[in-house]
């Protein structure tokens, strides 16, 4: 590690309409280490990476890299001192390719300078071979999987040859053998000198890849702290400043009868073939799977967003046809997707609006929305689902991203549903939130929902199911009972072994 930092940020204090976001905050970073920024959603993480990269102004504090100041950080100065960000949520061009979208990141910016596309899409291919990406460099970005997205990021952010990285939970929706990938990838920048800051909710990645960890409550710094020697439920502790008694409290449950049954379900178009499955009243059944084997595919043909070609779906025993969403809601299913920005919240939209937007009937009184109505049922859930938020009007944008979670599982609640397939529930929310999602899917199956999660974290799979199904290759590869599965046995049900 040089002696000279690569980035200092020095007693940072950022504040918003008088709410605190950082209070003299102060990091730094050397060539060739790995510093992880760890803390519960609203802990000031978001707020300090926008200020390095230049995209929020704080109201004191300073910033340098190499030891030289930078009293204006923009995100331009950003750039030319190689500070580069990599978010969870891809920030790409969906209609353009994903040669495209690498070279657009590198182009100087010259008016009338003609491109050598050839050249760029090897550059794009040679990128993303370093990152291990089997993308064709010719695809466009709409039609790649998020994993797929993440990993072109990654790719992008190499391209432009960033001395300082910052990875924004970059493994979210990657898979195990994909996580390993990335791991290769980091490994191979601190030979060439690079410094990233790693921030992710999954500890274990913390602590087998950081060198150091810095630690943020409420906006101010708890501390810095050696790898060696830390502890998960130390880290945990320094999080929330409390004692964490259960990631996974999960209790038993009487099942009732079958709530969900597939038989033989198929679906062309989602690539699911042949799918059997049952999840019972009180039940939640894990499915997992490696990114692709078609988990997320089932879900939306269950749903009704790519209808089956064949086989049958049964609600209580009672066959449906789901040809639609619609028609899913009509049936008692309600889905939680796993792209919470995209397709879980309106990010603009009040608390209120979002959830009632699967359920307008309950809210609506000859084809008018009564507001009032609407607040009061979202009034119930904010207290039941214990929401942080000022007001069921305020937009969920506002909140973190635990909350936004529970804002979107609010409006499939308000839906009255018997199934609820929830997928990734905790993707990209902290320890404590997640603790907190984990205890209501447990307080859901006790009033006798069944749910069917997907997830691709296996301790949560392991922890929070009673039974689980392994896909591969778009149908189910075997089932464990809880008392049955480890994570060696789901891995090898997985690929194949």
């Amino acid at each position: 590690m040089s002696s000279i930092p690569l980035l200092v940020a020095n007693r940072i204090t950022k504040s918003y309409a008088g709410v605190r976001a950082l209070a003299g905050v102060s990091f730094d970073l050397h060539a060739g280490e790995v510093h992880a920024l760890v803390g519960e959603n609203g802990a000031g993480k978001s707020t300090l990476i926008k200020i390095m990269t230049g995209a929020v102004v704080p109201d004191s504090g300073t910033l340098s890299v190499a030891a030289h100041p930078v009293p204006h950080m923009s995100p331009a100065t950003a750039r030319g001192l190689g500070i580069a960000a990599i978010y969870q949520q891809p920030a790409l061009f969906p209609h353009l390719t994903v040669a495209e979208n690498i070279a657009f990141a590198r182009e100087p910016g010259v008016v009338w300078r003609r491109i050598n596309w050839n050249s760029r899409r090897r550059e794009a291919a040679d990128l993303l071979h370093r990152v291990g990406a089997d993308i064709d460099a010719d695809t466009l970005v709409e039609s790649l999987s998020m994993p797929e997205q993440q990993l072109v990021e990654i790719a992008k952010a190499i391209g432009c040859n960033a001395r300082i990285l910052i990875m924004d939970e970059p493994t979210a929706s990657l898979s195990e053998r994909e996580v390993g990938r990335l791991f290769q990838v980091i490994a191979r920048l601190r030979t060439e000198r690079v410094g990233i800051i790693y921030i992710s909710h999954r500890l274990e990645e913390i602590l087998s890849i950081a060198d150091r960890v810095t630690v943020l409550r409420d906006g101010v710094t708890v501390g810095t702290y050696p790898r060696e020697g830390l502890q998960r439920s130390t880290l945990i502790n320094l999080m929330i400043g409390r004692e964490l008694s259960a990631i996974f409290p999960k209790r038993r449950v009487q099942f009732g009868d079958v709530a969900l049954e597939l038989r033989g379900l198929t679906c062309s178009v989602a690539g699911v073939r042949d799918v059997s499955l049952t999840v019972r009243s009180g039940e939640i059944v894990g499915l997992a799977g490696l990114v692709g084997s078609g988990r997320t595919e089932l879900a939306r043909t269950v749903f009704g967003l790519t209808p089956p070609d064949s086989g049958e779906v049964l609600v209580h025993g009672r066959p449906v046809q789901v040809r639609s969403p619609g028609r899913a809601i009509e049936m008692g299913v309600g889905y939680l997707p796993e792209d919470r920005r995209q397709h879980g919240v309106v990010p603009d939209m009040a608390v209120a609006e979002n959830v009632s937007l699967a359920s307008l009937s309950r809210v609506s009184q000859a084809g008018l929305i009564d507001r009032f109505r609407e607040r009061t049922q979202a009034q119930r859930y904010v207290d039941e689902l214990q929401i942080k938020t000022s007001s069921v009007m305020s937009e969920v944008e506002t909140l973190s991203g635990g909350n936004q979670q529970k804002v979107a599982l609010a409006r499939w609640l308000a839906t009255d549903p018997k199934v609820l397939i929830l997928d990734e529930p905790t993707q990209g929310v902290d320890v404590g939130s997640k603790s907190e999602i984990h205890g209501l899917m447990q307080d859901l199956a006790e009033r006798g929902l069944a749910v069917l999660m997907i997830s691709s974290e296996l301790p949560e799979i392991l922890g929070m199911s009673d039974r689980i199904a392994v896909m591969r290759g778009g149908t189910i590869a075997g089932e464990l009972s809880r008392e049955e599965a480890t994570q060696e046995r789901v891995l090898a049900m997985a690929l194949g072994h």
